[in-house]
C-alpha cells in the first residue's frame, strides 16, 4: 500500500471519516468514523454545534491509531456558505449559524439596492439563494454592526476546524466561490463589493486552492491523540469534491444528489451571461480553477424531513418501495419554492401545496414520497433543457454521483423523463475526490486525470436508459 488519506466529509445529517489508498491498482475506502451532525436552535438562531464537530474529528484520528492506521494526511470537506468570525484573540465572535437560519429573510432584496443583481452575477457568476453568505453578513452589518466592527477573522467552516487543527488561517477556494463575494474572473476577494457593502475587507483570508499543504498539526493536537498528520486542503466545499469524482465528464451532465442536488456540468470559464443570469446557474470554483456551471436545487432534504415527521417509522429504501407502490400518484410540487427550505413540518407543506395548486393531496408515506420524487425529476428536466440551451448542445448522459445514486426509482424516473442514459455511482463521491486531492498532492496520482481513471475502474457504475437497467 503506498500512500494513504483521511477525507473529513461532514454533511447536514452526519460526518465520516473514510480512509482512502491505492492497492492493487484500485482505489479503496474503509470508513473509520461516524458521527451525528444535526442543526439545533440555540434560542436565537440556528446553528451547527462547531465544537462537537471538531472533537469527533480527533476522536475519529484516535480510532486511527487504535486500528493501526497511520495516513500520511487529512483533509476537510463540509457544505457551503456557513462562516463564523473570530476576534483579536481568535475567540468566536458567533455560533456557527446555519444557513437555514431566517435571519438573511429580506436581506438579498437589500443587498440589490446598493449592488444591482446584474452586476453581482456578471462579477462573481454565482446563483442567487437568499442564505449565500453574502446575504449572512449583510444581515449581521444590519442587525448586529458591533461584531462586524470586532471581526478580524472571516472562515468558513472547513476553515475554521482546519485552524483548530494546525493554528493556520486560510480560506478554500471551491468553498470561497460559494460566498458570492469571490470575484469569477481574478479568482479573489472581490475588494469593490466588499467596500459597497461596508464589509471590512481585512478579515479575509489568502485564498489557497485544493492541493495545498496547510501544515502539520499543532503540538496540544499531536499530544492528545497520539500522532502527527499533514492538512492538505481538497475541495473543501463537498460538491466541489464530489464532482472530483465524476468517472466521465466529456458530453456528460452530472448530478451531485444529496441532501442538495447539484445538477451541472464542468467548464474551463465561467458564463456570466445574461441567460445563465435568468437561469438561476451559478459558476463554482472547482480543482484546478475548473469551474462547476451549476443549478442548485432542493434534492433529497425534502424525503429526509418526510423521514423525520414520521418519527423515522420508515427507512429510505422503505420509501421507495412505498413509492413504487404509489405509481398512479400524479402530483407534483415546486421543491424550490421558499416553503420548502426549512417548514416546521414538511409533510403538511407538501400537503399545503398540493391543494393550493388543486392536486390530490398525498395521504399515504408512498404518495408523498412519490411525490417528491416525480417533482425532483421535473426539475432535474428542466435544469438539463436549460444547460442545453446556453451550451447550444445535446448531453447524451447524466452522471448521478453520492448517496442519492442509490435511489433506483429516482435513477429510473430521471432516465426515462430525460431520455438519457443515467450512470449512477459513485456512492461516496464526495470522500472520494476529497482523498483524490491529497493523494495528487502527496505525489500518489500525477493529476487530476489519471485520478478519474483509477476512480474509473475502481467503484461501480449502473445503467439505467428510458426502457431497462443494465449492469
Amino acid at each position: 500500500m503506498g500512500k494513504s488519506s483521511i477525507a473529513v466529509d461532514i454533511g447536514a445529517s452526519s460526518g465520516r471519516m473514510i480512509h482512502g489508498y491505492v492497492e492493487d491498482n484500485k482505489l479503496k475506502l474503509k470508513e473509520i468514523h461516524r458521527f451525528e451532525n444535526k442543526i439545533v436552535h440555540n434560542g436565537k438562531n440556528f446553528c451547527w454545534e462547531i465544537d462537537k464537530l471538531f472533537n469527533e474529528i480527533k476522536n475519529g484520528l484516535k480510532k486511527c491509531l487504535e486500528n493501526g492506521i497511520q495516513p500520511e494526511s487529512i483533509g476537510i470537506d463540509t457544505w457551503a456558505v456557513d462562516f463564523v468570525l473570530l476576534d483579536e484573540d481568535d475567540n468566536l465572535l458567533t455560533d456557527a449559524i446555519a444557513y437555514r437560519d431566517p435571519r438573511t429573510d429580506g436581506m438579498m432584496e437589500e443587498v440589490f439596492q446598493t449592488i444591482s443583481k446584474e452586476h453581482l452575477y456578471k462579477n462573481t457568476g454565482i446563483q442567487f439563494q437568499k442564505f449565500n453568505t453574502i446575504y449572512q453578513l449583510y444581515s449581521i452589518k444590519k442587525n448586529n454592526p458591533e461584531i462586524l466592527e470586532k471581526a478580524k477573522t472571516f472562515l468558513m467552516i472547513p476553515d475554521y476546524l482546519n485552524f483548530l487543527l494546525t493554528g493556520v488561517k486560510a480560506n478554500e477556494y471551491t468553498n470561497a466561490t460559494t460566498t458570492q463575494l469571490v470575484n469569477a474572473s481574478t479568482k479573489k476577494w472581490d475588494d469593490q463589493l466588499l467596500d459597497q457593502l461596508g464589509i471590512n475587507k481585512d478579515m479575509f483570508q489568502d485564498i489557497k486552492l485544493p492541493k495545498t499543504v496547510l501544515g502539520n498539526l499543532k503540538q496540544e493536537i499531536i499530544s492528545e491523540i497520539g500522532f502527527d498528520i499533514e492538512v492538505i486542503l481538497p475541495a473543501t466545499h463537498d460538491t466541489g469534491s464530489a464532482v472530483i469524482s465524476v468517472p466521465e465528464t466529456k458530453g456528460s451532465i452530472y448530478l451531485s444528489s444529496g441532501t442538495w442536488s447539484l445538477i451541472g456540468v464542468e467548464n474551463a470559464f465561467p458564463i456570466c451571461t445574461n441567460r445563465a443570469l435568468d437561469y438561476n446557474f451559478t459558476n463554482e470554483g472547482g480543482i484546478d480553477y475548473r469551474y462547476r456551471f451549476l443549478k442548485n436545487i432542493m434534492g433529497l432534504w425534502m424525503i429526509q424531513e418526510v423521514k423525520r415527521n414520521l418519527e423515522d417509522q420508515y427507512s429510505f429504501a422503505e420509501l421507495v418501495t412505498l413509492a413504487r407502490q404509489s405509481k398512479d400518484f400524479i402530483s407534483t410540487v415546486n421543491v424550490d419554492d421558499e416553503r420548502f427550505l426549512k417548514p416546521n413540518n414538511m409533510i403538511e407543506a407538501i400537503q399545503h401545496y398540493c391543494s393550493e395548486t388543486s392536486q390530490e393531496i398525498p395521504q399515504t408515506p408512498g404518495e408523498l414520497a412519490k411525490c417528491i420524487f416525480d417533482s425532483l425529476v421535473i426539475s432535474y428536466e428542466a435544469a438539463i433543457g436549460q444547460i442545453e440551451e446556453i451550451y447550444e448542445a445535446t448531453f447524451d448522459r447524466i452522471n448521478v454521483i453520492g448517496g442519492g445514486c442509490q435511489n433506483e426509482l429516482l435513477n429510473q424516473l430521471i432516465a426515462e423523463k430525460t431520455k438519457k442514459d443515467v450512470y449512477a455511482g459513485p456512492v461516496e463521491a464526495t470522500a472520494i475526490g476529497n482523498i483524490v486531492a491529497q493523494l495528487i498532492a502527496l505525489g500518489e496520482f500525477k493529476n487530476i486525470n489519471e485520478a478519474r481513471s483509477f476512480i474509473k475502474d475502481s467503484f461501480d457504475v449502473k445503467k439505467y436508459t428510458s426502457l431497462i437497467e443494465e449492469r
